[in-house]
């Protein structure tokens, strides 16, 4: 793209209006990533080598700016140590240049990536008692002592209990990395590292998103980089509520790991995480040795070859570094899960058996159920006028406005003393019940609109207020058109526990299909991942809103941004009862293992209650204890991913590029050989047959397992072998399924199933997802 300005010139007025009706074409920079695949050395670079490469990253770059002077000059970040690549300010036709060099595997923009939280504030949004690991795993496992987790994220507050270090030994020694925090950042024997990588950010366009930014620390100055890490490996922490709520012990996943902070985000109202940034924390998390790598961020899913994160997760996995990441907070829209790469783990979010719970109290005494961690209370027992937000909306508002309870549409004068209606939407959760408490109103009730339906949220208002859903919206439209004297009253928030059914999936939470590769079920797992408790930063208000004046150093957040750290500090776990199993081997323990039953031994629900699928929970929901004994696995190798990039049309020069060594892609192989622990069956016409191959791996006792499978409707599906008998740990068998479509449905499209394996003791579960057309 090129822009065009006008010039003029003081001269005679028949050449001045000449020039005036030219154009001079000034071409547009911007900054890209200049991907060049694996480099020649060995997994261990010496200086020499780093410097071999950097130079003929620079002749690289030189062929289109000129000379090496003007590309040192241009370029952001030289990948030069396990990813192989440069970020460099380019035009338009140095970087299509730049794409035809033989050299060269891909160009691509450096684009900017958010957070997946859904954060009741302005900016983008675990309890670690629920839904993560028992006592039988921690303490095998030694509660992931030594694991070292990385988090690509907004960075750490050090400070935070989460991150103590009192009882730990020395830092491994084959920890290699460094605390390069900025002044007045320490690191410990429990946060033994920290990075911060902005030059992409700071080469972004828009100018005015960095004034007041500091750049020179990895401390966390939104709290989101805290709380994610605090979930993956945070240390035990006792007595830790929000305004009394969720009253417990804060521990992460892994508790006794050690933790490394990549601030690779930055303040942005699009979420400020570019990829030239994230690609230079993911090489660094390969150098300083990391055994996980947490990636709570992402955007739409596109071509693995135009992917920062899955161009590093691929070079992560080859390292043996478990690659975590979000599946993306753009749900329930089908398709619209992210972080797609099957070398990565996919995380979607659900629910918990917690609720934070604020009655709204009716003047006709019906009590209606909604979601709150407010600070403040109102007298018990007392009610007030309830009335909507548009019948004292400001002179100068809109009704649309009014009923959001946007920022100066309410007037003073009319609102005082009131229990306010407002609409969900548009402005932030929080923001609106700063509006009524700026015009006087004692409370807030909170609607969903229909869109949103059931999915409530507990936020920290300032105000007594209740989150209610789109069905008890309507109720209280009814109520208020049914008296001249509505009242109202809304009870504290309160901890409730035992919630039935859970886990739900949430609304928010990405689903699939992959729409990328349409070649397996995305996202991988779900894990809890709404009205999370953990660690957050200091610097920001317990609302993230400047005139709160209230401060938490725990506090609660949504998003698959919470449910990813779950399964990371899962991993860590595995990687320190199983050192030796790949990053493969992880992710299929975990992925096998899940359940897909909520805890009424129903089916899994979305928040709608209906049915959910596997494109909305993967595999199931995460059941760690069980993850720590798999029995068989699918150790998915660096061979399976490049023959399944072969099918994605990728050729012999580029995957060499990709692998390090010379590649030939097999014959015949199809996306359905791939060796994946859920199975997908991308197209199947009616009277048609698909063989889908696998193999599974004993990581346990020896013994006899016996396939069973769940069949998608209107499917047979024949397994062969229907036995396979194992002898000794280690050993690798193949089996088949043959997929029929025999009976013609009403409906096309996916329909779903299982396929277990089982020896009497393991459960290995694949999901089974088969598109009849």
């Amino acid at each position: 793209m090129e822009k065009s300005y006008y010039i003029s010139y003081v001269i005679s007025p028949l050449l001045l209006f000449f020039f005036m009706l030219q154009t001079v074409a000034v071409p547009t920079k911007k900054s890209y990533i200049v991907y060049l695949g694996s480099h020649s050395f060995g997994p261990n670079p010496s200086i020499y080598d780093v410097q071999l490469a950097t130079e003929s990253q620079y002749h690289i770059l030189g062929s289109v700016k000129g000379s090496k002077v003007a590309a040192k000059d241009s370029i952001l970040y030289s990948y030069n140590r396990y990813i192989n690549g440069f970020a460099a300010v380019l035009d338009e036709q140095e970087a299509t240049a730049l794409a035809k060099n033989p050299s060269v595997v891909s160009v691509f923009e450096n684009k900017e990536r958010k957070l997946h939280t859904t954060r009741s504030w302005g900016f983008l949004g675990v309890d670690s008692d629920r839904g993560i690991p028992r006592n039988s795993i921690w303490k095998a496992a030694r509660f992931g002592e030594d694991t070292i987790i990385g988090n690509l994220d907004t960075g750490v507050w050090p400070e935070s209990p989460s991150f103590n270090d009192a009882g730990y030994g020395p830092v491994p020694s084959r920890w290699r990395g460094a605390c390069e925090g900025g002044s007045k950042f320490r690191c410990n024997r429990k946060l033994i590292g920290a990075r911060y990588f902005y030059r992409g950010f700071q080469a972004s366009e828009r100018p005015w998103t960095k004034q007041n930014i500091s750049f020179d620390s990895a401390r966390d100055h939104e709290g989101h980089g805290s709380h994610t890490l605090s979930t993956a490996g945070g240390n035990f922490v006792h007595g830790v509520n929000v305004f009394g709520n969720g009253n417990g012990t804060a521990k992460g996943g892994s508790p006794k790991a050690r933790v490394v902070a990549y601030k690779v985000c930055w303040p942005s109202e699009n979420g400020g995480c570019y990829d030239s940034d994230i690609l230079a924390g993911i090489e660094a998390a390969i150098s300083d040795g990391v055994d996980v790598l947490s990636a709570s961020l992402g955007m739409a899913a596109q071509e693995f070859a135009n992917d920062a994160i899955a161009i590093g997760a691929f070079h992560a996995v080859q390292h043996g570094i478990v690659v975590v990441c979000s599946a993306g907070n753009d749900g329930p829209s089908p398709g619209s899960v992210s972080n797609v790469s099957p070398w990565m783990v996919t995380v979607g979010a659900s629910t918990i058996d917690r609720d934070f719970v604020s009655y709204v109290v009716l003047g006709n005494k019906k009590r209606l159920r909604g979601s709150s961690l407010s600070s403040s209370r109102l007298p018990a027992g007392k009610f007030y006028p309830l009335i909507k937000a548009v019948q004292v909306k400001a002179a100068n508002a809109t009704d649309g406005f009014a009923q959001l309870c946007m920022d100066g549409t309410l007037d003073p004068t009319k609102a005082k003393g009131k229990i306010i209606v407002c609409l969900r939407g548009e402005n932030a959760r929080v923001r609106k019940g700063f509006e009524v408490h700026r015009v006087g109103g004692v409370g807030m009730v909170l609607v969903n609109n229909q869109i949103d339906g059931s999915a409530i949220v507990a936020d920290p208002h300032i105000l007594p207020a209740s989150h209610l859903s789109y069905a008890d919206g309507v109720s209280i439209a009814q109520y208020l058109s049914s008296t001249k004297t509505p009242l109202a009253s809304i009870t504290h928030a309160s901890t409730e526990m035992g919630i039935k059914p859970s886990p739900l999936m949430a609304s928010f939470s990405s689903r699939g299909p992959d729409f990328i590769t349409e070649a397996v079920i995305k996202p991988d797992i779900t894990a809890p991942g709404v009205n999370i408790i953990a660690s957050v930063t200091n610097d920001i208000t317990a609302s993230g809103l400047l005139f709160d004046k209230r401060r938490v150093p725990f506090n609660i957040e949504s998003g698959t941004s919470m449910s990813c750290p779950h399964i990371s500090g899962v991993a860590g776990l595995l990687k320190t009862l199983h050192p030796t199993w790949s990053p493969a081997a992880i992710k299929s323990a975990i992925m096998t293992t899940a359940k897909t039953r909520d805890n009424t031994k129903n089916t899994i629900l979305d928040y709608t209650k209906v049915k959910a699928t596997p494109f909305d929970y993967g595999a199931g929901h995460v059941h760690p204890n069980d993850a720590m004994d798999p029995g068989l696995v699918y150790d998915t190798t660096v061979d399976d991913y490049l023959n399944f990039l072969c099918t994605r049309g990728y050729n012999s020069r580029t995957l060499k590029k990709f692998s390090n060594k010379p590649f030939v892609c097999a014959k015949n192989f199809a996306t359905t050989d791939f060796n994946y622990p859920s199975i997908l069956v991308p197209r199947l016409q009616i009277g048609e047959s698909v063989t889908v191959n696998r193999r599974v791996k004993n990581v346990g006792s020896t013994g006899t397992y016996v396939a069973r499978v769940r069949m998608p409707k209107g499917i047979t599906v024949m397994v062969e072998p229907s036995k396979l008998q194992f002898h000794s740990v280690g050993e690798e068998k193949p089996f088949k399924l043959v997929f029929h479509y025999a009976r013609k449905l009403r409906r096309q499209g996916y329909v779903f199933g299982a396929l277990v394996w089982s020896d009497g003791k393991h459960f290995v579960r694949s999901s089974i997802a088969v598109n009849l057309v």
